[in-house]
């Protein structure tokens, strides 16, 4: 163990060689989901606090959740939620060891975004 020249290993990956992936982002992605469906319900709990607090407290943020501000907002969460059930569905397939490969993986990554997205629109459109 003495003999190990630790100075002179390359880092790996580095970021000058790495090339960004579909499965990587879409991964990235996931995770990011996750935390914003974390916050996205700390929202709902002031809203919740608010309407068991006053009057005046529920209306600033019933308001905001009402106007455009909180349809973005509310658009995004539907889009977050729906990514990462998919994302979460494509780690169960994994798990059964099918679709491992890296075709395939791309193809699922591919169709992650485009499923999420059209699942929000027919939830926007719907609901």
């Amino acid at each position: 163990m003495a003999d190990v020249n630790r100075g002179n290993r390359p880092l790996s990956p580095h970021l000058q060689i790495y090339r960004p992936q579909l499965t990587s982002a879409s991964s990235i992605f996931v995770r990011a989901t996750g935390i914003a469906i974390f916050f996205l319900m700390l929202l709902a709990v002031w809203w919740l606090l608010a309407a068991a607090t006053s009057e005046a407290a529920f209306g600033f943020i019933d308001g905001l959740l009402r106007g455009w501000l909180g349809d973005i907002i509310l658009l995004g969460a539907t889009w977050s939620i729906w990514y990462l059930m998919l994302g979460r569905l494509r780690h169960v397939i994994w798990d059964f060891g099918h679709c491992l490969d890296v075709e395939t993986s791309e193809k699922m990554g591919q169709g992650m975004f485009i499923a999420a997205t059209a699942l929000t629109v027919f939830t926007a459109i719907v609901l």
